[in-house]
């Protein structure tokens, strides 16, 4: 226990410091001591209780239910936006959009190749929100899910890889098919197109990857670009568990993949191709889509989750 003249030392010292806001050198030349006696009584004075540290989240964050999720599922990184309605899916679209720009902006490193898929709602409210990057990253976007369909809505997946090339300072490569084909004959054929099999030779170089995590039954921009499976298919892929899918791949509940001849007919990066990304970010919300995004961790097919309070939640 210290002595009554060095608590009060410490409490001296700590007031300068924390409260003062005075350096550890102005307090030394204050109290005429070296800067190494300065550094122990600051020490000190935390062991000794006279220094406590605490931290007052800002309304709207969740950094204890973020660490929560983090440990739960074992991620890399968990981001957590607010939200007042779980059923309210623009509100949630466009909070996450914002979370995941600031992400990007700030992890994006030089030369990374940037994998993203198409036809998500909240990954274009993502560069929507997005500020421009003012370095050279020569970084590369890859789209790693077909993004041809029908003309009204295929404007979307364009703009969405072209622009968030550019808001990265990089170049966009495009995957000129679409997401689903008929056949597994058709499917076949488009990969031996040569500028299709170039863009998926680029899928084993992507160090990171942003996707959304969709429940079966489509979203409408996805309904909207005729990438989806008639509601048979659907049913079959109910039928056999399934709760969500990443780039068309489609999982369940414990995020094993639904094996069907459907995934014969998808051009975009396996699932198994997707869990060996360094950072694979998967951006999704809403009451929709708790049990997929549950699924897709469960599977350990994403490591970087940024979701709402109410997933969150719901996956503890």
């Amino acid at each position: 226990m210290a002595q009554l003249e060095e608590l009060r030392l410490m409490a001296k010292v700590a007031h300068l410091y924390h409260t003062e806001g005075l350096t550890q050198k102005e307090i030394g030349a204050r109290l005429t001591l070296s800067q190494a006696t300065i550094s122990r009584l600051l020490k000190r004075a935390i062991d000794e209780k006279i220094v406590r540290t605490t931290v007052s989240l800002p309304a709207g964050v969740y950094a204890d239910l973020e660490e929560k999720v983090r440990q739960t599922y074992n991620l890399r990184e968990v981001i957590i936006v607010d939200s007042l309605d779980p059923d309210n899916e623009p509100e949630i679209q466009r909070n996450l959009g914002a979370a995941a720009a600031f992400y990007l902006e700030n992890s994006v490193r030089q030369h990374e190749i940037i994998g993203i898929s198409s036809w998500s709602s909240t990954l274009l409210a993502m560069v929507d929100a997005m500020h421009p990057i003012a370095q050279v990253t020569n970084a590369q976007v890859v789209q790693i899910l077909g993004g041809v369909g029908q003309p009204g809505a295929e404007v979307h997946a364009a703009r969405l890889t072209d622009r968030l090339a550019k808001l990265v300072n990089g170049t966009a490569r495009f995957l000129s098919a679409p997401g689903i084909v008929g056949s597994a004959d058709a499917r076949n054929i488009l990969l031996n197109d040569p500028y299709v099999a170039d863009t998926l030779a680029m899928f084993d170089q992507v160090t990171l990857a942003l996707v959304g995590i969709g429940s079966v039954q489509p979203s409408q921009l996805l309904a909207s670009s005729g990438n989806i499976f008639s509601e048979a298919e659907l049913e079959l892929l109910r039928q056999q568990g399934a709760v969500g899918d990443i780039c068309l791949r489609f999982f369940n509940d414990n995020g094993v993949p639904a094996i069907t001849p459907l995934n014969e007919r998808v051009i975009g990066m396996p699932l198994e191709r997707l869990s060996c990304v360094e950072r694979t970010v998967g951006i999704s919300g809403g009451r929709r889509k708790h049990a997929a995004v549950r699924g897709a961790l469960e599977g350990r097919w994403v490591n970087v989750l940024i979701t709402d309070r109410f997933t969150a939640e719901y996956l503890l």
